[in-house]
């Protein structure tokens, strides 16, 4: 039997994404094992659902560096201590330095709350609606030095409603949010998932622009 992939994952508020994938861990569907969750704030609520699941916490005031590149280096030492094979972020609300990007390059996966390579950025339901987008949804993709530009691993798509709101459309696209992110490291974690030359490989085959496409 092969050893667990270690997963540190980086949060910044409620967690949600990461209990989805805690649960689906406790569940047997996923050979991943969180080693440690890590914030950036104390008063993150992802911390407490950590706690209850046993996984060891970590909190790096990013207020308490002088700037950016000081507050990456801090955390690659405290992810790096974890010997992880993957870092996934799961609402870590920092941009990432280039060098802290570079430094996990193909094994640090994001999931964005919009089809990219639309709406980059934020206020994507709002956005979303006012461009009059006819579906929505949400993207993992592995992080790159592109903000929001890394190579797509899988979307979920869900269909705007005439009657939908920015707060409707972000419950609907979180649902899909905890379908998605934990079927990807469950890919990484198996070795079926890469980062390849030419974007993301599943099972040794590139996959397209917009990744595996999620229907339920």
């Amino acid at each position: 039997m092969t050893a667990a992939c270690n997963v540190v994952v980086l949060i910044s508020g409620t967690g949600s994404n990461l209990q989805a994938l805690i649960d689906h861990i406790n569940a047997g569907e996923n050979p991943a094992c969180i080693g440690a969750v890590i914030a950036n704030r104390a008063d993150a609520i992802g911390l407490q659902r950590a706690a209850a699941a046993g996984i060891a916490t970590q909190v790096l005031d990013h207020k308490n560096y002088a700037d950016r590149e000081a507050f990456d280096a801090a955390l690659i030492e405290a992810i790096d201590a974890r010997q992880p094979q993957l870092v996934v972020l799961a609402g870590f609300m920092r941009i990432l330095s280039a060098g802290f990007v570079r430094h996990y390059r193909g094994r640090l996966l994001n999931i964005h709350p919009s089809l990219l390579p639309k709406h980059k950025g934020l206020h994507t339901h709002q956005r979303a609606l006012e461009a009059g987008d006819s579906e929505h949804g949400c993207s993992v993709h592995f992080v790159t030095e592109e903000l929001d530009g890394g190579p797509v691993v899988a979307q979920a798509r869900i269909p705007v409603r005439s009657s939908d709101t920015a707060e409707s459309l972000a419950q609907r696209v979180h649902a899909q949010e905890h379908l998605i992110y934990p079927l990807a490291v469950r890919w990484f974690a198996e070795g079926r998932l890469q980062l390849g030359d030419n974007g993301a490989q599943l099972d040794g085959q590139n996959l397209p622009a917009t990744g595996w496409q999620f229907s339920n």
